[in-house]
């Protein structure tokens, strides 16, 4: 099998996906989608790449990061055209960086969420606010790995921060604050039916964001089964076969904060000692041929 693994910038996760897939004699080719260009006729949709034409995929598996995802989504979207497998579909790409669709999806589908409001309205900040008790987290509905958070401890600082985001021409979340998981909340690495890893993540010093790209720390750490069937259930409302899942244990139960498309492997991998890339490809080509095998017989 040929698989295509769609990337900007090859680093551990890459290296450790292409491993695993060589190990199983499976051919792997490094597609950096920014240099990807698409062409469309008739039935006969194409991506080319470094002046080749890559119409002999089996499989692809993105890993498409913020910045260009629209670009990254519409290569994937292409490949779809082409009947090449992939885990990571490209609506379901595009529906993780949209925070508020994300957070609407996962309500519809019952799974537990922080309280959240949307909004750009500035004039009404104590409306805004009258529902949640300080202090509050605000967020750039575009933000990603901590990035854009902010936590206001009271109205007036929360008042400075949404009229700033405003200045700057952005939609903002303002999510309640849960106390009980200050500065903590637990990766659950979904691959299929199953979770496969999970560590907790802990923040650095007093930072209430625990988010191991602002410096935190992570330890490994076992499910209960209602944390599994959270993590599995946000999973499926994303559409996301293969993705991170980012939750946080409170008074009521495990809240999820965020599913992500792209979960890199080096941190999981490394503190829980799994080998979690051996599980990507397994499922990868299990669907693959899967795919393969219907196509054939319905030919």
């Amino acid at each position: 099998m040929k698989i295509g693994i769609i990337t900007r910038t090859p680093g551990y996760t890459v290296r450790r996906l292409r491993e695993e897939a060589e190990r199983r004699d499976h051919e792997v080719v490094t597609v950096k989608y920014p240099e990807c260009y698409v062409e469309i006729q008739q039935d006969q949709p194409d991506v080319h790449y470094r002046g080749t034409v890559l119409n002999d995929l089996d499989a692809i598996i993105p890993r498409v990061m913020p910045g260009m995802t629209n670009y990254g989504a519409a290569i994937i979207r292409q490949f779809e055209m082409m009947g090449v497998y992939t885990p990571v579909k490209s609506i379901a790409l595009t529906r993780t960086r949209d925070k508020l669709r994300s957070l609407q999806l996962l309500s519809k589908a019952g799974v537990g969420i922080p309280r959240t409001i949307f909004s750009r309205e500035t004039d009404r900040v104590d409306e805004l606010l009258s529902g949640l008790e300080m202090p509050v987290i605000i967020k750039l509905a575009s933000g990603t790995q901590g990035n854009g958070v902010v936590l206001a401890e009271t109205k007036k600082v929360a008042k400075s921060v949404i009229q700033a985001f405003y200045v700057n021409d952005t939609s903002f979340l303002i999510q309640e604050f849960i106390k009980e998981s200050a500065g903590t909340d637990i990766r659950a690495f979904v691959v299929g039916n199953t979770v496969v890893a999970s560590m907790k993540r802990q923040s650095l010093d007093d930072d209430f964001r625990s988010n191991i790209h602002q410096g935190g720390s992570g330890t490994a750490i076992k499910l209960d089964e209602a944390e599994k069937r959270v993590a599995l259930r946000a999973a499926k409302a994303m559409g996301l076969p293969i993705c991170g899942v980012d939750l946080m244990r409170s008074d009521r139960g495990p809240l999820v904060l965020e599913v992500n498309s792209s979960p890199g492997l080096e941190g999981i991998e490394e503190v829980t000692g799994r080998n979690v890339a051996s599980k990507i490809i397994d499922y990868v080509e299990m669907n693959a041929k899967r795919r393969n095998k219907k196509d054939k017989i319905g030919a």
